[in-house]
């Protein structure tokens, strides 16, 4: 069976158990270690020593164990994975069964491309500001250079798009890094800083963001390559200037720290603690037991892997082209 199909399987499985009133991720996201080559100041993780890392055998325990789960959607990130030797295996076995996307600082990109591209449904580069305010926010030298050569290098492949995270040094600077985006011809993806108790308080002033994210959506509605929906930036803004809270559906998207354990109940709330290796646990069980009721009204966060799968309504045309259609004719033409 093939990727596509073994996909939309999955997606009627899982509407089929929705409909009995279970709750079942679509998305999944896996660190593949915490070891990184570049320091950026708003991020815990490179800061925390890699206890080991899973075996390429127990990597593909994982992935298995998620595949019967009903995952359809798979993104590795770090610190950075292209330190991992065994990555091109590891992508290989993952995309025989998902939707595989990697989060990448865009260092190593250029020169392991080949090894990887085949394995991979899409590609998101680390793009914190512009030339200097990159290179500051992730504390090497040439690090914006090396990530752009690797934007450009991937898109010839690949669907790519900038993953940025909006902070207090380069919210004055979204505009131009959509600008950069569109002259690249790839899409950029926005992130609000999260403060984590271990990493740098980098979050932006209540103003800055604010201004940021009207500018972004008015961009976003005439048209600019932004991967948020027009609601995800409403919501933000709802939530945390209006009194309006969106609710978050946390159960949609199940983490998997380096050591291959489960993340509960989401990526921020523990700081990314994991318990129990996803191999060794009843995931369906697992899943059952948790309270998810207590998480709806959170809205501590910002991130788009929770938030645009909790908005997401197929009673919104534009969201479903963008989210469905759009996806489904990208990976068809690759």
């Amino acid at each position: 069976m093939g990727l596509f199909e073994s996909v939309a399987l999955r997606t009627v499985q899982r509407g089929i158990r929705r409909l009995s009133g279970e709750k079942i991720p679509t998305i999944a996201g896996h660190k593949l270690l915490y070891t990184c080559n570049l320091r950026c100041g708003m991020c815990p993780f490179w800061r925390r020593p890699d206890e080991y890392l899973l075996s390429l055998e127990e990597e593909k325990k994982m992935l298995s164990a998620l595949e019967d789960f009903g995952i359809s959607f798979m993104g590795f990130e770090g610190g950075e994975p292209f330190l991992r030797k065994d990555l091109p295996e590891i992508l290989d076995y993952s995309h025989s069964r998902f939707h595989t996307s990697i989060v990448t600082n865009g260092w190593l990109l250029k020169e392991r491309l080949n090894s990887v591209k085949e394995n991979l449904d899409y590609v998101f580069v680390s793009i914190d500001g512009i030339g200097k305010t990159h290179d500051r926010l992730r504390g090497r030298e040439g690090s914006f250079q090396r990530a752009v050569e690797g934007v450009k290098a991937a898109s010839e492949f690949l669907p790519v798009s900038f993953n940025t995270t909006i902070t207090a040094e380069n919210s004055d600077e979204v505009g131009a890094i959509v600008n950069l985006a569109r002259d690249l011809g790839v899409s950029v993806s926005f992130q609000v800083a999260h403060d984590y108790s271990s990493a740098e308080k980098k979050s932006p002033s209540d103003i800055k963001l604010k201004e940021a994210i009207a500018s972004l959506l008015e961009m976003k509605k005439n048209g600019a390559p932004i991967v948020e929906s027009r609601e995800y930036f409403e919501a933000v803004a709802n939530s945390w200037y209006n009194g309006v809270s969106w609710k978050c559906k946390p159960w949609l998207t199940l983490n998997v720290d380096p050591q291959g354990r489960l993340v509960l109940p989401c990526y921020v709330l523990k700081e990314y603690e994991g318990s129990g290796k996803v191999w060794e646990t009843d995931l369906r069980k697992t899943w059952k037991s948790v309270e998810w009721g207590l998480y709806e009204s959170c809205n501590k966060c910002a991130l788009s892997c929770y938030l645009e799968p909790s908005l997401f309504s197929w009673g919104k045309p534009h969201m479903v082209k963008e989210r469905i259609v759009d996806s489904m004719l990208s990976y068809l033409r690759s």
